[in-house]
C-alpha cells in the first residue's frame, strides 16, 4: 500500500468517524429538546389529565405483521374511549394513513371507538395523516385545534408533543399501555430517536403536510336548550354540569312564572338522538280528572 493510499484511508476513516460524532450529537440534541418539551405534559391516568375540547388519536395498523390485532392499535382505541367517556375531550380526530383503498386507518380507528361506545359524531375522520408531522400541523391549519389532547404510546407521544409546540399548538397526551418485549422496545427507541432526528430537520427546513386542504369547523358541543309547550315555564339540569358519563342521577330545576297551579309527579322520560338527549316532563293541572297538560324540555349533550 502506497502513502497516498494510507493517506486517503485516514481521511475516509476521519471523516466517517467525524460523521457518526455528528449524527450522535444530533441524535443526542433532538432526544433532549424533545423530552424537555414532553416534561410533566404526557399522563398515564385518564382521571389525571385536564379537559380538552378535541384529542387527536394517531393512527397505526390494525394488524401486526402476522395478521393479529395490534396491540398499538387497539390499547390506542381503548384509551381514547375511556378519555372520551370520562369527559376529558368532545370529540376525537383519527388522523391517520389511507393512502389505499385497502389500508384505511381513520376508518378503522372511527370503527374500533363506536365499538367502544363513542358516538359517530364525535369522531371526525382525518384521511390525510400519513405521518405525524401531517396529523399535529392539519389538526390547527385544517381542523382549527389551538389545543389539544394527544393519544399515542409515550414516546411517539413526546414526539407529537414537540411538533404541536413548534406549531403553537397547547398540548397535553395521554399514553396508551405499551406491551412489547425487550428486544421489541429496543427495536422501537431506536426508530424512535431516528424519527426524532428527521422530526427536527423537517421543523428546520419547513417541511410542510403533504395536504392540506378547507377550513373544517368542529362545533361546540350544545349547551342545556329548553323550552316548554306554554311560556313562563323552563326547566335546567343544574348537576352535574357539564353531564358526564357515567350518569347517575340529575337533578333538575324547574321554574313556573305563571299564575297557575299544577303538579309535577314523579315521572320523567329521556328521549335520544344520536349525542343530542332530551329530558322531558309533564305536568298537569287541576282538577285532575280534565286531562289538560303542559310539557317542558331541555335538551343536552353528555361528555
Amino acid at each position: 500500500m502506497t502513502h497516498k493510499s494510507k493517506i486517503l484511508i485516514k481521511r475516509i476513516a476521519l471523516s466517517l468517524g467525524a460523521f457518526l460524532l455528528l449524527i450522535t450529537a444530533f441524535t443526542i440534541y433532538a432526544n433532549i429538546r424533545v423530552e424537555k418539551a414532553a416534561n410533566e405534559r404526557i399522563y398515564t391516568s385518564v382521571d389525571a389529565i385536564p379537559y380538552n375540547k378535541v384529542a387527536l388519536l394517531l393512527g397505526t395498523n390494525p394488524l401486526n405483521k402476522w395478521g393479529r390485532p395490534n396491540s398499538y392499535f387497539t390499547n390506542r382505541i381503548k384509551t381514547a374511549s375511556e378519555l372520551f367517556h370520562a369527559g376529558k375531550v368532545d370529540y376525537i380526530i383519527a388522523s391517520g394513513d389511507n393512502h389505499t383503498k385497502e389500508y384505511d386507518e381513520p376508518t378503522a380507528m372511527r370503527d374500533s371507538l363506536m365499538a367502544h361506545g363513542v358516538p359517530e359524531d364525535r369522531i371526525i375522520l382525518d384521511f390525510a395523516g400519513f405521518r405525524t408531522l401531517d396529523s399535529v400541523v392539519r389538526a390547527k391549519e385544517v381542523f382549527g385545534c389551538d389545543s389539544l389532547t394527544i393519544i399515542s404510546q409515550a414516546d411517539h407521544n413526546a414526539r407529537a408533543l414537540y411538533l404541536a409546540e413548534a406549531n403553537g399548538i397547547e398540548a397535553v397526551a395521554v399514553a396508551a399501555p405499551l406491551r412489547a418485549g425487550r428486544w421489541v422496545r429496543t427495536r422501537l427507541a431506536l426508530r424512535e430517536w431516528l424519527a426524532r432526528d428527521k422530526m427536527m430537520l423537517d421543523i428546520w427546513f419547513g417541511k410542510q403536510p403533504h395536504f392540506l386542504g378547507e377550513r373544517i369547523e368542529i362545533p361546540d358541543v350544545m349547551p342545556q336548550k329548553s323550552y316548554a309547550t306554554v311560556e313562563g315555564m323552563t326547566m335546567r339540569i343544574v348537576s352535574p354540569d357539564p353531564v358526564k358519563t357515567p350518569v347517575d342521577s340529575l337533578i333538575v330545576e324547574f321554574t313556573n312564572t305563571r299564575d297557575a297551579d299544577l303538579t309535577t309527579g314523579e315521572w320523567y322520560r329521556i328521549d335520544t338522538k344520536s349525542a343530542t338527549y332530551r329530558l322531558v316532563k309533564t305536568f298537569s293541572y287541576p282538577p285532575y280528572q280534565i286531562q289538560k297538560s303542559d310539557t317542558a324540555y331541555v335538551e343536552f349533550q353528555i361528555r
